[in-house]
């Protein structure tokens, strides 16, 4: 199938961008990588009256360290994320490459963007667990100015979110590193979305951890925390045992769908497996 018909205007600031985002009304979509927003417009899932092309605004695609914090433009590649090599940044934020490896083919890390891929909110979305996994600031420009939206209070449901019809992502902030951290996740083949997928980090001091988070995604309309298996974790050794409760903690407490990738069984055995995984991998770095 074949897009329907919309008009096309290219933006050439993020201001001007949301100048037309207000003047075109509800109907008018954004885009700039097009990974996720074509393929939804071929198959007449979407069907934006306007489309307004931000791709070419570079002055909205880098990676910045920023005392301890680091700021990602919305127009970032995922291949920037994967290619990242200052020790400054991976020290703290090393688990973004390894969490762009998952996404999709060369070709598709090499054209879509972080912006975009927070803005659709996928609830198996790598960039959308990672966010929730560093608490990241959402930077949200509208005709009033810029608004900073935190994650959680962001990504709303199944491919919804917090974002304003006549606003646009131009940065998301993680606002502090988080060292030991990994993400691990089960599709069918490579480039697939992940069936399941868990991110975890760990803060261990005296042998003892002192603080934990736990994401998942795949098993809700959105990506969301496992609070059970972070509360398992907070005081614990991060013995195999209680790796072993936090797993099953979160698939305890998860509520997957059954669709035709896998059953809700299935599913939450996944979350106890790869929780597991992740929690092993971040805890080997620290």
């Amino acid at each position: 199938m074949k897009p329907a018909p919309f008009t096309y205007h290219r933006a050439h600031s993020a201001d001007e961008a949301v100048s037309l985002l207000a003047e075109l009304g509800d109907e008018a979509k954004l885009i700039a990588g097009g990974q996720s927003l074509v393929a939804m417009m071929n198959f007449r899932l979407a069907r934006p009256a306007a489309l307004i092309d931000v791709s070419r605004l570079s002055e909205l695609r880098y990676v910045r360290a920023d005392s301890g914090a680091l700021r990602i433009g919305a127009l970032a590649l995922h291949r920037d994320l994967e290619q990242l090599a200052e020790p400054d940044l991976l020290s703290g934020f090393g688990v973004l490459p390894r969490a762009a490896k998952y996404i999709g083919h060369y070709a598709i890390r090499a054209a879509g963007t972080f912006g975009g891929s927070i803005a659709h909110a996928d609830p198996a979305a790598e960039w959308c667990m990672t966010a929730l996994l560093f608490d990241a600031e959402i930077v949200a420009r509208g005709p009033a100015g810029d608004r900073v939206i935190a994650a959680e209070q962001f990504f709303q449901g199944f491919l919804e979110t917090d974002l304003q019809p006549d606003e646009m992502i131009v940065e998301v902030r993680l606002p502090a590193s988080r060292p030991h951290a990994a993400i691990s996740e089960f599709a069918r083949r490579h480039g697939d979305f992940a069936i399941v997928a868990a991110a975890a980090a760990v803060d261990l001091a005296g042998g003892t951890c002192q603080d934990a988070r736990v994401v998942l995604g795949g098993v809700a309309g959105t990506v969301q925390r496992a609070r059970e298996a972070e509360a398992a974790l907070v005081g614990s050794g991060l013995s195999a045992e209680a790796i072993a409760a936090a797993g099953a903690a979160a698939a305890a407490a998860a509520d997957p769908p059954d669709d035709i990738h896998g059953s809700a069984e299935y599913r939450q055995h996944l979350v106890q497996v790869l929780v597991g995984r992740a929690l092993r991998e971040a805890i080997s770095d620290a």
